[in-house]
């Protein structure tokens, strides 16, 4: 994908992710299958033979829903048998464009110390303006460039 790709495919996930209130998705106590499960008055026996598991299954798979050992095919199987339908949603906590200029800030900030750090044993320190003016720099540098080097380690650049 191209950097203009990806800045068009983010601005557009950003847009669907505005959309949610995660607040409105908080798991009950007890997990979503056994709060569905209960609202609908549906006892474990009877979504068992919907589900055409055992009772101990029913109990098994609302418990491994709760502490996240579960399948996403476990969950859907479930979910279906009680006539719901599955979502599956990976929602960023903040817009993907912020994520982006944070980290590309975090990797200008990590540059920085680095030349800094050598320039001042050197007696050579840069003034505060200076690297406030390089750090926007290179935070516009990255942003400009491909994506993908952002999210390397620094270390581990080629």
């Amino acid at each position: 994908m191209s950097p203009a790709q990806t800045i068009l495919a983010r601005k557009a996930l950003d847009r669907r992710r505005s959309a949610f209130n995660m607040a409105d998705f908080a798991m009950p106590t007890g997990g979503w299958l056994k709060a569905v499960r209960e609202a609908l008055g549906m006892t474990v026996r009877q979504a068992a033979a919907r589900l055409g598991a055992v009772p101990s299954r029913v109990t098994a798979i609302e418990q491994a829903e709760v502490t996240g050992s579960t399948t996403i095919k476990t969950l859907r199987e479930a979910a279906e048998a009680m006539d719901c339908v599955f979502v599956y949603a990976i929602v960023p906590r903040t817009a993907l464009e912020e994520t982006v200029r944070t980290q590309a800030a975090k990797r200008a900030d990590a540059e920085l110390a680095r030349l800094h750090h050598t320039m001042r044993l050197e007696n050579q320190a840069l003034v505060d303006q200076d690297l406030e003016d390089a750090r926007d720099r290179l935070v516009r540098s990255y942003l400009a460039g491909s994506p993908r080097r952002l999210w390397d380690e620094p270390d581990r650049q080629p």
